[in-house]
């Protein structure tokens, strides 16, 4: 009995007795499929995963990289080597800079902990330690603080264009109004007792610097015979110091302290520009006056 029609000649049946369908030349239905690559082979060779150790160089060389860009362009740790900036900060604390917002023009802002490179004669009688490969390689990658980079870091009391003074049993002064530093100076010291100075008119994009542990920091008030006068250029700071990473225990961040967003403090530089632009106008406004009042007369 005829069940379909076929083509050629008769094919032999699909029996038990002919397992995988074997077509009249011996070859298998399946093994033809296979071998013309057809999707839902089960003979199609998978690709095997790579192992963990041939990615792990790959994965190392990544995160190299990125730890590079981040210290170049976002934050680095720095180590605090003395006790100049107590109880602020302590020596062995490890703190991570802001390197990223003076790219963007931010500059340096009275109160805030900056670390800047050595202007010029402020370390020279400090000796560099001698780093070895391992450690120059951590500090290049930024997971380790520089260890031949002369580097310090201090509070920024007075920016460009302030006047800042401190006399003998006084308190600092920045623009005639007195700083409030009971809140960030090393304890039993005083604001200037050992070094008195000023007044000091502070150069167009620079900074005047001192330490929180007063009696123990060599500051901007030790290098004033130097060229700038013991203020540092802004081209020099590296960044504001923002946390206390490390010991855990230390943890905590560095905000401006109060005392430098009294009201007042920039009165000096924020009338100056207004005084130059009444001065200048008044002539205006006289020769109106006069011109107005002339022509009236004439009439």
């Amino acid at each position: 009995m005829a069940v379909g029609a076929r083509s050629g000649h008769d094919e032999p049946e699909d029996r038990p007795d002919n397992p995988g369908n074997v077509e009249s030349d011996g070859t298998t239905a399946d093994s033809t499929e296979s071998d013309s690559g057809s999707p839902g082979s089960g003979s199609t060779a998978q690709k095997k995963p790579r192992s963990f150790w041939k990615e792990l160089p790959l994965l190392i060389g990544i995160a190299l990289i990125l730890a590079l860009l981040i210290k170049t362009f976002l934050v680095q740790a720095f180590s605090i080597p003395s006790d100049s900036m107590q109880n602020t900060l302590q020596r062995g604390d490890r703190v991570l800079v802001d390197k990223l917002t003076p790219w963007f023009g931010s500059e340096p802002e009275r109160g805030e902990v900056v670390v800047f490179h050595d202007p010029g004669g402020w370390l020279e009688d400090t000796a560099a330690p001698d780093p070895n490969v391992v450690q120059k390689f951590l500090s290049f990658i930024g997971l380790m603080p520089s260890a031949e980079e002369k580097d310090l870091i201090k509070r920024v009391i007075a920016v460009g264009g302030d006047t800042v003074e401190c006399k003998k049993n006084g308190p600092v002064t920045v623009n005639g109004k007195a700083l409030d530093d009971k809140s960030f100076i090393f304890e039993g010291n005083t604001p200037c007792n050992d070094e008195p100075f000023g007044p000091i008119k502070i150069p167009k994009d620079r900074i005047w610097v001192m330490g929180d542990h007063r009696q123990n920091s060599l500051d901007s008030r030790y290098h004033q015979e130097l060229p700038g006068g013991g203020t540092v250029s802004t081209d020099e700071v590296v960044g504001r110091a923002v946390v206390i990473a490390w010991p855990v225990n230390r943890w905590a961040t560095l905000p401006i302290p109060k005392t430098f967003d009294q009201p007042g403090l920039n009165a000096a530089m924020g009338l100056a520009p207004g005084a130059l632009g009444v001065a200048g106008a008044l002539p205006l406004v006289f020769w109106r006056r006069r011109r107005l009042t002339g022509g009236r007369t004439a009439g």
